[in-house]
């Protein structure tokens, strides 16, 4: 029918023309391989010339409040009049303060800048923070500031932190020296409130506890010891011979380092809390056994008004002559209470010890703070003095084997 409409529109003598389709000058597969292509090229150059430290990372805002100043009106830092629309912020907490330092990361530049602004609560998990305030019954005479906080000295007139945090009454030293005598420290407390607590609460108000430095508030649990009439020692992490496959913990004391790192680390330790009468080694066999590391360490106890006490893990050590030639207040444990951590074991090393008191008037046994060590010292004791045989802290018994 078209073809007829076309011959009768069309003049004689002439050929009816081809209606012309229109043709694209490429194909639809051409066309999507070249959107394609762009949609690359474009993602890739993103990629290569944004500049964006930040790239993949989570980001958030954060409205910091300008701290008041003295006069009432805001106080402004450089840092007030930035836009946070593209930094990301990462908050750590000042232990000593309970203020925030914020890291402050600008997006276009990846510049840092740290604010300070107030906090809520320290952080009680960071045991590099020394403790803020002085616990109930220590003696400011015998605090001396140091970099990490106070820490034990000899009073103006003379009183030493050795005989003020001392417990017994004149009574029962005056006892003590008529009688045999059995000290017992039990160490490792201050991590583990827990077992911490049985330690305090269940054990003898004679037996001396000992505290490591480490634990997210030594000084409230050393407080608490103290209120039930403990007597209190610091055990300071020294190197043994296996470290580091053994390590003690941070801030080790080592034979590798020199006096005065040694000394700074042992300030670190001696600001954790306050009211102890010495310092203990905890593990440190190798350490005690050098001369040359260990003489520092006692001539800064004596400096301080310190007694030490070997845990007498070592028959090389050479506390004993050093602290001699210091004058300061010495013992070495004879027996370790728990090296078999079994009811048997442990009532034959109380046992052992309270004969060892009678052949030589005085012996001092080291425990952990096991449950089972907890539970047989406690038995033990009540039966000793029946035995002619006087439970007495740690000052105590130094004291008498001084003067025998």
């Amino acid at each position: 029918m078209a073809d007829t409409t076309d011959d009768l529109s069309t003049p004689l003598g002439q050929t009816p023309a081809r209606r012309r389709r229109l043709r694209l000058p490429f194909t639809f597969p051409q066309a999507a391989t070249v959107l394609l292509g762009l949609i690359l090229v474009t993602f890739l150059g993103f990629a290569l010339f944004n500049h964006n430290p930040l790239g993949g990372e989570p980001t958030a805002r954060i409205a910091i409040r300008q701290p008041a100043a003295s006069d009432g009106k805001p106080a402004t830092t450089p840092h007030a009049a930035q836009k946070p629309d593209s930094r990301a912020a990462t908050t750590t907490q000042v232990p000593a303060t309970g203020q925030r330092t914020i890291t402050i990361i600008d997006g276009s530049s990846g510049a840092r800048q740290d604010v300070v602004v107030g906090g809520t609560e320290p952080d009680k998990t960071d045991s590099d923070a020394a403790p803020a305030t002085i616990a109930a019954g220590i003696d400011q005479r015998l605090l001396e500031k140091s970099r990490y906080g106070m820490i034990p000295i000899i009073a103006a007139d003379g009183l030493k932190p050795f005989k003020a945090y001392a417990m017994g009454t004149d009574a029962e030293r005056a006892k003590a020296a008529t009688m045999p005598v059995v000290a017992i420290v039990v160490g490792g407390l201050g991590v583990g409130a827990a077992k911490t607590a049985d330690a305090i609460m269940k054990l003898p108000s004679a037996v001396t506890l000992a505290f490591t430095p480490y634990g997210s508030d030594p000084a409230k649990l050393v407080e608490r010891a103290r209120a039930q009439h403990h007597e209190i020692l610091l055990q300071v992490p020294m190197e043994p011979y296996d470290y580091p496959d053994n390590d003690p913990g941070p801030r080790t004391l080592l034979t590798s380092l020199g006096a005065e790192q040694n000394i700074d680390r042992l300030h670190w330790h001696l600001s954790r809390f306050q009211g102890y009468v010495g310092i203990a080694n905890f593990m440190g066999a190798k350490f005690v056994s050098s001369d040359a590391v260990m003489q520092p360490v006692i001539r800064e106890a004596a400096k301080r008004g310190l007694g030490f006490l070997d845990d007498g893990s070592t028959p090389r050590s050479v506390a004993s002559q050093l602290a001699d030639g210091q004058a300061v207040p010495f013992a070495k444990a004879d027996v370790t209470i728990d090296a078999v951590p079994t009811s048997v074991e442990v009532d034959k090393a109380l046992s052992r010890l309270a004969d060892l008191a009678k052949e030589r008037g005085s012996a001092i046994g080291m425990a952990s703070a096991l449950p089972v060590s907890i539970d047989r010292i406690g038995i033990w004791a009540k039966a000793l003095e029946s035995r002619g045989v006087m439970l007495v802290p740690l000052t105590t018994a130094m004291l008498k084997s001084k003067s025998s």
